[in-house]
């Protein structure tokens, strides 16, 4: 895969920052875009430049990445006259959504970031340009964004939504890197619900976990999928909340050994000569007394505790440097009501959501039509009927061969054609379907094979 990025600042038309300028004027108080507190306008500019320096995390980073001293496509004028209703609305979807329209709004005359991405390259190859392409340095992660697949004819949003899934896939399930003797590198370990960052030295020293950061919150400026299955008690701590107020769970743990000698500690059952040895040795190499009777619900709380949150202090103010460098920081920290991180509960694909968001081919009058009103509605039927008897990983690749991610759009429509597969035309969120089938049996088939093909590219069967 190659990976293309260009990043170019072109000066502001000189029309529409005067206007900018103008309405400026009228307020006595302006928002700084980093730290959001509001100041006279006559000292944001200085401010701004300040705060852009100065470090995100001290003991991470000397220099900010945030590059608001451009004034060729950061206009300090611009953020301070940013649109507040986000902060106020009741409704905090429709709250990230005025957040993330706006940030783009700001950007919109920006050079666009353009990926080329070779999907005839290897996986290892793909992945490796993929977290390059996000380690750059003093980029404007919320400027357009414009992808194009070589090997593939595919063009349009739906290139777009076919990267930002993936981007999120290798973040939940891995990258197809041998980082460490493995054959797959995941960022993120752990059981559903209770993911949490990876605690290898080399990921962290490698800053890994910015290009996570980057990559979350450059999937939510421009609509796509979310890391879904946290750790609740991670997010709590991620999101500028106390570790001491955070809710762990066992299951919280990722390494099962760990998990158990600290499980030893639970309940009243005094501890054997080979129980009590495994937990002195981990309290020692963590630099806690030993156990006691006295002692051991404490014990059991701190050492927990430093499994999940202790032992990732760095990649949490990792992850937070590249949510702000997508500038996504402000609304996590503002609007505390809005999911970021869904649990999988939230982030589940079910027959019925799907259902009602499809747009059904219906019978015209058009005399070009390729099939009758009959035959569109047995092909109709079929389709419903599969929706309704999916998996819900089956329902999530429909999803993706259908849109190009794993999100409902809102006109989803069904054609029936002539063809010899299913196909979909991912920019309009068509999926045409073939008017030969006679039978359920065969149009699944035919459909199961096409929707696991998403992750290959537009149609490879």
């Amino acid at each position: 895969m190659r990976m293309i990025l260009k990043v170019q600042h072109a000066a502001q038309d000189m029309e529409c920052e005067n206007e900018d300028n103008n309405k400026v004027k009228n307020n006595e108080q302006a928002c700084c875009p980093i730290c959001q507190e509001e100041m006279p306008f006559d000292i944001l500019e200085v401010h701004a430049s300040e705060c852009g320096e100065s470090p995100v995390d001290n003991d991470v980073n000397n220099t900010a990445e945030f590059s608001i001293m451009d004034n060729d496509v950061n206009n300090t004028a611009e953020f301070s006259i940013m649109d507040n209703d986000w902060k106020t609305h009741l409704d905090p979807k429709i709250a990230a959504f005025l957040y993330r329209k706006e940030i783009l709004r700001l950007h919109e005359t920006g050079k666009p970031l353009f990926m080329c991405m070779d999907i005839r390259s290897s996986p290892e190859e793909q992945d490796r340009q993929l977290i390059n392409f996000y380690k750059q340095r003093n980029v404007e992660w919320a400027c357009p964004v414009k992808c194009q697949l070589q090997g593939d004819v595919a063009v349009g949003d739906g290139v777009s939504r076919h990267f930002f899934s993936t981007v999120v896939e290798k973040l939940k399930y891995g990258f197809s890197l041998n980082l460490g003797n493995t054959g797959v590198t995941c960022l993120f370990e752990g059981e559903p619900d209770h993911l949490v960052p990876s605690s290898s030295q080399l990921l962290i020293e490698s800053d890994l976990f910015v290009v996570a950061g980057r990559m979350l919150g450059h999937s939510f400026l421009h609509g796509g999928p979310c890391l879904a299955g946290l750790s609740r008690a991670f997010v709590h701590v991620l999101l500028q909340g106390s570790q001491d107020t955070a809710t762990l769970q066992l299951e919280d743990c990722p390494d099962v050994d760990i998990r158990e000698t600290i499980n030893l500690l639970r309940g009243q059952s005094p501890l054997n000569e080979d129980e009590y040895s495994k937990v002195l040795e981990l309290c020692l190499s963590w630099d806690l007394p030993g156990p006691t009777d006295e002692n051991r619900r404490w014990l059991y709380e701190r050492l927990l505790s430093h499994a999940v949150i202790g032992r990732r202090t760095r990649q949490i103010k990792q992850i937070k440097r590249g949510l702000k460098d997508t500038f996504v920081w402000p609304l996590l920290t503002e609007r505390t009501d809005v999911v970021f991180f869904p649990k999988e509960s939230e982030d589940l694909c079910t027959s019925e959501m799907l259902l009602s968001h499809i747009s059904w081919a219906t019978e015209s009058d058009n005399e070009d039509d390729e099939y009758s009103a009959d035959t569109k509605e047995r092909i109709t039927g079929y389709l419903r009927q599969f929706i309704e008897t999916a998996s819900a990983k089956d329902l999530k690749d429909l999803l993706k061969f259908w849109v190009r991610w794993d999100r409902m759009e809102a006109n989803m429509a069904v054609e029936v054609v002539k063809s010899d597969l299913p196909k979909s035309s991912t920019c309009f969120c068509v999926l045409r379907l073939p008017g030969h089938y006679n039978d359920f049996q065969s149009f699944t088939n035919d459909l199961t094979i096409c929707i696991g093909t998403c992750k290959f590219g537009f149609g490879h069967v």
